[in-house]
């Protein structure tokens, strides 16, 4: 009896032993994050050099007068995305040179500086490199690769400071409009929105009258900001964009960008309060 009792606790001992050997984690394997704060550790940091952000008019790392406009209209974008619940905020224009992409790039900074608030910052122009060329990046993938799930979100994206993160682009690519319309892309930014739970997704758009991206695209955001140049930008074009952003998103405003006469418009007493 004692014989077949050592017998079964052998056998017993050397099948815990399996086992706890089977649930030891590979150690070829990441850890996958467990929580939203770790998905966010886990993303590779970026710096940038301050020559080129201010040789590409980036003026928002730190706070001051110069700063004062793009932080009002962060101020006022966090205002109207908390009352109506938006999310997701996409930046048109109704052609290029419009300062769109220079416009985002600042709003970003500006929101880095509000630490509470976790941004997510994608270069959507597929056909171009806006958000690339102007922080001068080379990266290893595209956008059009994380849409078309050849690599990961994790894999590709880029953390400035705790809170914001970037999605690059690669190259040109040709098949623009159909990722951006599919149901793919669709399905794989509701799973970065729910891996990372950001407040704000922020996404670079490229001009309304070059392609029909935004038209596959714009449906699948909360809202959309117009930007349009002083002395370029005619009525007629800011009349039929507001209407053709209106047909496919709420439209959070307009912004007139590149204008020589700003004396005042943002309180040129902005220094009296330190």
């Amino acid at each position: 009896m004692e014989k077949l009792q050592r017998a079964i606790e052998k056998a017993r001992a050397q099948r815990d032993g399996e086992v706890k050997e089977r649930q030891k984690p590979s150690e070829d394997i990441s850890p996958v994050p467990t929580s939203v704060e770790e998905a966010w550790d886990a993303l590779p940091t970026i710096q940038f050099k301050s020559g080129t952000l201010h040789r590409n008019r980036i003026v928002t790392p730190q706070s001051g007068a110069i700063s004062a406009p793009f932080d009002l209209l962060r101020t006022r974008m966090l205002r109207q995305a908390k009352t109506h619940g938006w999310r997701r905020i996409a930046f048109v224009s109704p052609h290029s040179s419009c300062g769109k992409t220079t416009t985002v790039a600042n709003l970003a900074f500006s929101l880095a500086r509000q630490t509470s608030i976790r941004t997510l910052v994608f270069d959507f122009d597929l056909r171009r490199r806006g958000l690339t060329e102007l922080f001068r990046q080379k990266p290893t993938y595209g956008m059009a690769d994380v849409l078309e799930g050849r690599v990961s979100f994790a894999d590709h994206a880029l953390r400035y400071g705790k809170n914001v993160a970037f999605g690059f682009n690669l190259e040109s690519t040709q098949t623009a409009s159909e990722i951006l319309q599919s149901q793919k892309t669709q399905a794989i930014l509701d799973e970065i929105q729910n891996d990372y739970q950001p407040d704000l997704m922020l996404f670079d758009m490229p001009p309304l009258m070059a392609s029909d991206d935004n038209f596959g695209f714009l449906h699948n955001v909360d809202a959309a900001l117009l930007l349009v140049a002083a002395e370029k930008t005619t009525m007629s074009q800011i009349d039929v964009a507001e209407r053709q952003v209106a047909d496919l998103t709420n439209v959070m405003g307009i912004v007139l960008n590149k204008c020589r006469y700003t004396d005042g418009a943002h309180g040129h007493e902005y220094n009296s309060y330190y």
